[in-house]
Parts: C-alpha cells; structure tokens; sequence
C-alpha cells in the first residue's frame, strides 16, 4: 500500500488541506492502476507533480515519462512531434525520427494542455488510447507502443466536446479516472507551508540570507486571489525575496508588492463582523461561535446555582438567593467582542479532534443528518465529512440523537 506521506515525499506536493489530501488520495488510488488519467484544474495549480507523482508511484516507473506541451506545438508539425516521420516525409525530414510514443513506450507519457490538440490528430490519439496502434507521418507500416496515457487541462472538455471543439470519444476514453487540483484560493491553508518551501529552497540555491515571514504577513498573502496559483505564489516569494535583500518580510512588504491584488475586508460589511471570507464561511463561523457561547451560558450558570438548595431548576427560575453570590472565574466570563471560540479554562484540556468531533456532531444534528447541508456548512466534501464520521465513531451517536427528538 501506498502512503500519503510517500507520494508527499516523492511528488514534493505541499500541503495538508482537505482540498489536496483528496487530491493525494486519488493519486494512492490510481497510480498503481493502468489506467489512463485527466488531470484538471486552472493554470498554476501543479497538474504537472500530480502526473509526476503517479508515474513515479507506478509499476511503470524505471522507465521514462515524456512531457509533451500540446499547446507549445504548432499545429502543422505536432503528428510528427507525437507519432514520429518517414525520411522524406516532408521538406526537410533527411531522416527516420521517432516520436514521444515511442520514446515513451513502456513508460507514461503526459500531454499537458490536451484541449489545444487540433482535431485531426484527436483521431490519431484516440486509436494510440484504445489499440497502443499508430503511423509515423509519410509511412504505412503500423507500430506498436505500449504506454500509460496522462492528459492535463485548464479548459472545460466537456464544453468544448459539446461545442464539437474536441471529440467526445477521445473525452470520454480520457475521463475514466478524473482527479481535479483545487486552485490556491481553495487550500488557503497551504499558503504558510508552500511559502516556507519555496523561501528555502530559492534562498539555499541562491545562498542568500533567510530570515522568515512575519505571520501578518502570511494572513495577508491569504487574502490575495492568486489567479497563476501555486506558480504565481513562487514567483512572488521568489520576487519578494530578491527585492527585499534579505530582510524578514513583513505585512508592508507584502502589501507593496502585491498591491491591488488584495482585495478590501469591507466587500462583507452586512455580516456582524466584517471578515475577508466567503459568506458560507462566516456564517458557519458564527453558529459555531453561538453554541460555544450558549456553552458558556450554561457553565455560568451552574457556577451560580451550585450549592443553592431551594433553587429550582425548571422551565422558570421562580428563586434567586438573595445572598451575593462569588463572581464568576474571569475564565467563565463571555465578552462579545472577544473573538476566541475556545474558553480560557477550556485550554489544556482539549484537543483539535475533540473539537472537531463536538463540531460534526452539533452540525449533522442541527441539519437534521443531512450530511449534505453539513459537509458544505462544515467547508469540506461529502467524502470527508463520511471519513470523519467513520473516524470519530459517529454514526450510533447521530442516530439516537435523531430518535431522541
């Protein structure tokens, strides 16, 4: 079996979000499969150390992997380029040439930007998926290549199958196993530990002085919208690195680099708060801030009961002592304008799971189990949200809870 802290280590794909772990699963899952693959997902986003990934993590590995830039090829000579030309097949072939296929044969070959391919040679491509058959350019024998097929695209092959821009066959045989790259925006939390990887490794080759980022520097790098994704956020660590002689960036730096790239807190001013997030994830946020506050409440005020006799505990409090009761442990006290979810006498005695488990559980309930409705009020997929139930032994606990009520 393959790890996900192996294809991490081999692919040097960074990151520990949802978005990418989903990704890490799908390459354990496919990569020790024949199976051809379309990678997806906008430009910058590391389709390529995905394809990478899956070839190293193959039974095809010890033999080579052929990158081919479809869109880099003109039309004219991208046959050639593929499947290889006769001598004489054209002015200026003084020569038998092969092409990527046969380069590629027993190895993988990726064809980055597949969606650029002109139509005609789309044909070619489909027989090479299905049969491993193809000509070289001015010949007429058939040859034979025995190669894994992985395709990359920024573009909707499905629109443009549907436009008759690429033919629905090839889509349709390209498409068996799907694995889509979420775009930086999406996996925010993969900025901090892709910039440190990034700061060091330029700073290393570069033999330059690194001195960090401040962290009000790395929450404004998360509000950026990095439309290159992973690519821009490089180059811009790169950039910044350069530009700032080895100083340690700071929020300043940041905002004059990258300038109107950040957009303004203000485009959520309706919310209580104002937030630099979408309104799903302010208005989960702000649920989850009421039941720890409603928590709170209820810790409040067992503090001022306990030991009481006479004080009813009902629908009405019909008695309060008259008798001046301790002030609340400072810990106990609720501030609204306190940001903090987690009370102070709460800290040492919790962990990131128990606070995910409460959350799980207090959403699923408050959907009525529609895991639906909680996996996108929770920010994460269906498919995790079952994992983490699984995980945390959930499933009894939310069906009693349903049969209670």
């Amino acid at each position: 079996m393959i790890d996900i802290e192996r294809v991490q280590r081999v692919s040097g794909i960074v990151g520990n979000s949802d978005a990418i772990r989903e990704v890490l699963d799908m390459i354990v899952q496919v990569a020790p499969v024949d199976i051809s693959v379309l990678i997806t997902g906008e430009s910058g986003t590391g389709k390529e150390m995905v394809a990478k990934a899956i070839h190293k993590l193959s039974r095809r590995a010890q033999y080579p992997m052929v990158t081919v830039n479809c869109g880099a090829i003109p039309a004219g000579i991208i046959e050639s380029e593929l499947f290889g030309h006769k001598k004489g097949a054209y002015t200026g072939a003084s020569e038998d040439r092969k092409g990527y296929f046969e380069t590629a044969h027993k190895g993988t070959i990726f064809l980055d930007e597949i969606g650029e391919t002109p139509l005609e040679t789309q044909v070619k491509l489909l027989r090479v998926l299905e049969s491993g058959e193809f000509m070289r350019v001015g010949d007429s024998k058939t040859l034979y290549t025995d190669v894994r097929v992985i395709a990359a695209t920024n573009k909707d092959l499905g629109e443009k199958a549907h436009k008759g821009e690429f033919r629905q066959d090839l889509y349709y045989r390209l498409k068996t196993v799907t694995i889509h790259v979420p775009p930086l925006r999406h996996r925010v939390e993969d900025i901090a530990p892709l910039v440190e990887r990034f700061a060091l490794e330029f700073t290393r080759n570069n033999d330059m002085v690194y001195r960090g980022f401040m962290p009000d520097a790395i929450r404004l790098m998360k509000r950026a919208e990095w439309p290159g994704n992973v690519r821009e956020l490089k180059n811009f660590v790169e950039s910044i690195l350069v530009l700032e002689k080895g100083e340690r960036i700071t929020a300043e730096m940041v905002e004059r680099q990258l300038g109107r790239n950040i957009p303004s807190t203000s485009k959520n001013r309706l919310l209580p708060v104002v937030v630099d997030q979408s309104a799903e994830q302010a208005e989960r946020e702000l649920i989850l801030r009421q039941l720890f506050l409603l928590r709170q409440d209820v810790e409040s005020i067992k503090q001022i009961l306990v030991g009481q006799p006479g004080v009813p505990i009902a629908h009405d409090i019909t008695y309060l002592p008259d008798s001046p009761v301790e002030p609340l442990h400072p810990a106990l006290k609720i501030d609204e304008h306190d940001h903090r979810l987690i009370r102070d006498d709460a800290i040492g005695d919790m962990t990131l799971e128990d606070l995910e488990r409460e959350a799980i559980t207090r959403t699923l309930q408050f959907y009525n189990n529609n895991r639906r409705a909680a996996a996108r009020s929770l920010g994460m997929s269906e498919r995790t949200l079952y994992r983490k139930i699984k995980e945390y032994g959930l499933e009894p606990k939310i069906k009693r809870a349903n049969s209670d009520r």
